[in-house]
């Protein structure tokens, strides 16, 4: 659902971070009209497949690349595709360098109160007792003990649950996604790299709201360990298929049938996740990916692959500045 949704686009997913990351895929949970309904969406979505595209222009070349940004073993079939053009490239364009997420840490350091409950009551004034039980299992499932949980933000909160359990020790062994294995490519071979917004960007989307809209927003995410795995699993399953746009319309069908929330309010949930984390993201890119484009012939474009599908998709946002899109299968 939408925590789900804000690991996909900031944190990213994985299915063989570890043998327990496996299992059942919600898909197979669903009926035969649901899985029919997710198809009918599918065929209707313009760059609904495909990981890896070439856009020409003139002269000019852009190779983009619809990323996660947790490691999986599969990344590497991936990322040998992408390794020739990115060593022949100007330039590499991320979401976030290395120089973006330092300045976070550095900002977290210096104001905590970008992530932590610094004054007021903390979470478990705020939460109603079965709630915050909840979060407290959830965060022990994830090595995180209550007292700091206590005190993060709704938000950061919701970032953090949003990673299965089953997850958390290959994240702490240090191992990282498709974005970071290019960037570090791209530094051996020279090709510099940008990032496409500021550190704070995604942080300013999510903050935005009461105190009270991002505990909401929190709460829809308070899913069974079970079932948020299956969804795990159902979304790695799409993303290695390269069933882009499918992704997006299983974890509709998720917030709908596994949160408290009426069909209604979880389908304006989800229509507000779409606004904020992809479509206005995508539509600031274009100017920052077209000024790239003045200076340099060949770039590569490395984004969360959520981004790349859709009528509002960086894919099309781009056809329509003048670029023509293949599909590198």
């Amino acid at each position: 659902m939408l925590r789900n949704l804000m690991a996909l686009c900031v944190v990213g997913w994985s299915t063989q971070l570890s043998a327990a990351c496996g299992g059942e895929s919600y898909l197979e949970r669903l009926s035969l009209t649901e899985q029919q309904s997710i198809a009918d969406v599918v065929d209707a979505t313009p760059y609904a497949e495909g990981l890896l595209w070439e856009l020409t222009r003139d002269d000019q070349t852009l190779t983009v690349v619809g990323t996660m940004h947790i490691y999986d073993p599969r990344l590497a079939r991936i990322f040998d595709q992408v390794l020739p053009a990115l060593q022949n490239a100007d330039l590499l364009l991320v979401e976030a360098t290395d120089a973006e997420m330092s300045a976070m840490q550095e900002a977290f350091v210096a104001d905590p109160s970008l992530y932590l409950i610094t004054e007021g009551p903390t979470l478990p004034d705020l939460l109603a007792p079965e709630v915050w039980d909840k979060v407290r299992e959830a965060a022990a499932a994830r090595s995180i003990p209550g007292f700091m949980v206590a005190q993060m933000q709704p938000w950061y909160l919701a970032l953090t649950l949003g990673i299965p359990a089953c997850a958390m020790a290959e994240i702490a062994a240090g191992k990282q996604g498709l974005d970071h294995m290019l960037s570090s490519a791209a530094e051996e071979a020279d090709v510099p790299t940008e990032a496409l917004e500021e550190w704070n960007t995604l942080i300013s989307i999510l903050t935005d709201g009461t105190q009270e809209e991002q505990i909401a927003m929190m709460q829809m995410g308070l899913i069974a360990a079970e079932d948020q795995q299956a969804l795990f699993v159902a979304m790695l399953d799409a993303y290695f298929q390269e069933e882009i746009a499918a992704v997006w319309e299983i974890s509709m069908i998720a917030a709908r049938d596994l949160s408290e929330l009426t069909a209604e309010d979880a389908a304006e949930q989800m229509q507000q996740a779409q606004e904020s984390l992809l479509d206005t993201r995508n539509r600031n890119w274009i100017p920052v990916i077209e000024t790239a484009a003045a200076m340099h012939d060949d770039i590569v474009v490395a984004v969360g692959a959520a981004h790349l599908p859709g009528e509002v998709g960086l894919l099309s946002l781009l056809v329509a500045e003048g670029w023509t899109a293949e599909r590198l299968q």
